[in-house]
């Protein structure tokens, strides 16, 4: 076997892994799901998923990586070429896109968000800072455009847009299924440019 057919069945195994531990630590929590669960539903054997990841703990740490990482790419490529409320309001539709494709991904990780005292709270604090810094570059560049409000602390308003956005879509996926998504975005975006609009 080639070293790229058994890097590509290793990638495979994980993706397969990691979809199995979204599903059952979404519907049953962390500490009620086990190794053997997660295997089982993954359709490998135990030793496969510690051979990969070593331990549940670090497992759910490399979830949260794998999952955090998809969403920065994303809010990478969605601001491409774009600058100010553009570059916003695709970050907004961005985020919200990512939710809908995994929303229990995204329940896991807001709940992660605000837990202390978990072995992998640092890959949490870390993750966050990098999407937030993506956030807070491009309300900075809409402040110096002159779009956005330049009394706002960018970094601090970007922690919260993060966030409001992550409600926002799972309140719409768990209570209003059936809404689409350019209705849901636009709303978004209205509130956004509202508490960011330069005070005229």
């Amino acid at each position: 076997m080639t070293a790229a057919r058994r890097s590509g069945e290793t990638s495979a195994t994980r993706e397969r892994v990691f979809a199995a531990a979204v599903e059952l630590i979404a519907e049953q929590g962390f500490s009620g799901t086990t190794v053997d669960e997660i295997a089982g539903r993954a359709g490998v054997a135990k030793g496969t998923v510690f051979y990969n990841f070593g331990s549940k703990e670090q497992l759910f740490a490399e979830l949260l990586r794998h999952g955090v990482g998809r969403l920065v790419t994303r809010l990478r490529t969605a601001i491409e070429g774009l600058h100010g409320q553009a570059a916003l309001d695709a970050l907004v539709r961005a985020e919200l896109e990512a939710a809908s494709a995994g929303p229990a991904f995204t329940r896991i990780f807001l709940t992660e968000l605000f837990r202390t005292g978990r072995p992998w709270q640092p890959t949490v604090a870390e993750l966050r800072d990098e999407a937030v810094g993506i956030v807070a570059a491009v309300i900075a560049d809409g402040q110096q455009r002159g779009e956005l409000d330049d009394d706002v602390d960018a970094a601090f308003a970007a922690g919260a847009l993060l966030g409001a956005i992550v409600v926002i879509a799972l309140d719409w996926l768990t209570y209003f299924p059936d809404r689409p998504l350019d209705d849901v975005h636009a709303a978004a975006v209205r509130m956004v440019r509202g508490r960011l609009a330069p005070v005229s």
